[in-house]
């Protein structure tokens, strides 16, 4: 078995079980095109080959990526990428992404990134299952008022259906990493529930209001200069939207947030700052 990278934050699952519950939470269909997302030693791999129409792989670590190309070398139904999921282009992976299911084990320092660019509106497969660390799972599923909630629980909530299947100790992997995991199940919704300029506005308000997740809501509007609210401003966004900005911003429950986007676009914001 290659060794694992702390540099990629590699840990390798060697539960046999927790292997086959993670496949079996992807529901594998013969017709099926799936992506795996660093796929490791093959772990997952080894138990979704020959079981769906076509299965691509695609890790990052060299010695990995050609470990793997030679174990399934020879398959028409297995193709193994070396590469860096983000800049994967879903057109090259399957003719209608909206069909694509995907499965992964996330390393921590890309959690987010990633998830983001699997639901952007070039991906949006059918359901995503990744195994994420207890902490980001929870924040991916955090409600308003608690201390998990943030922009990401946001970002995915207004786009996404996202469920915890289970959890997954640190002792299933090699080496032993500190931290427990959790997979997840991720469904888009559709049809899309907001346009491509809505999400745009929502990301950048969440982004600027946790960004100061203590201060009240209209402070944050004055002072982050996309935005730069006078007092009047603040008057009318309250009055049309029935969300009074000197509530911080984890108390904002997501549909509010779409609100309240969707307000500051009527009056100009956030302004173009380049």
């Amino acid at each position: 078995m290659a060794r694992p990278k702390k540099s990629l934050g590699q840990n390798f699952l060697v539960d046999a079980n927790l292997q086959r519950k993670i496949v079996a939470a992807v529901e594998p269909q013969p017709e099926d095109v799936i992506l795996e997302i660093g796929p490791g030693t093959g772990a997952i791999t080894q138990h979704l080959a020959g079981h769906v129409r076509h299965l691509t792989a695609v890790e990052l670590d060299h010695a990995l990526a050609d470990q793997l190309s030679r174990q399934f070398a020879g398959r028409a139904d297995v193709r193994i990428i070396e590469g860096d999921a983000l800049e994967l282009d879903p057109g090259s992976i399957a003719t209608d992404p909206a069909s694509l299911k995907v499965v992964g084990n996330i390393p921590y320092n890309i959690t987010t990134p990633l998830l983001f660019h699997l639901l952007s509106r070039n991906w949006r497969p059918a359901h995503i299952v990744l195994m994420l660390q207890k902490e980001v799972a929870d924040r991916l599923l955090a409600g308003p008022g608690t201390a998990p909630y943030g922009a990401l629980s946001v970002g995915v909530q207004t786009v996404a259906r996202a469920d915890r299947l289970f959890h997954v100790s640190r002792n299933a992997f090699r080496p032993v990493p500190r931290v427990d995991s959790s997979v997840v199940r991720i469904v888009p919704i559709r049809p899309f529930p907001l346009s491509r300029q809505e999400e745009e506005d929502l990301r950048a308000l969440t982004r600027a209001a946790f960004g100061w997740r203590r201060k009240q809501l209209q402070r944050t509007l004055r002072s982050a200069t996309p935005y730069a609210l006078e007092t009047a401003d603040i008057g009318r966004i309250e009055s049309s939207t029935g969300i009074q900005l000197e509530r911080r911003p984890e108390s904002l429950a997501p549909a509010e947030f779409v609100r309240l986007a969707a307000a500051l676009r009527q009056a100009g914001r956030p302004r173009n700052t380049e």
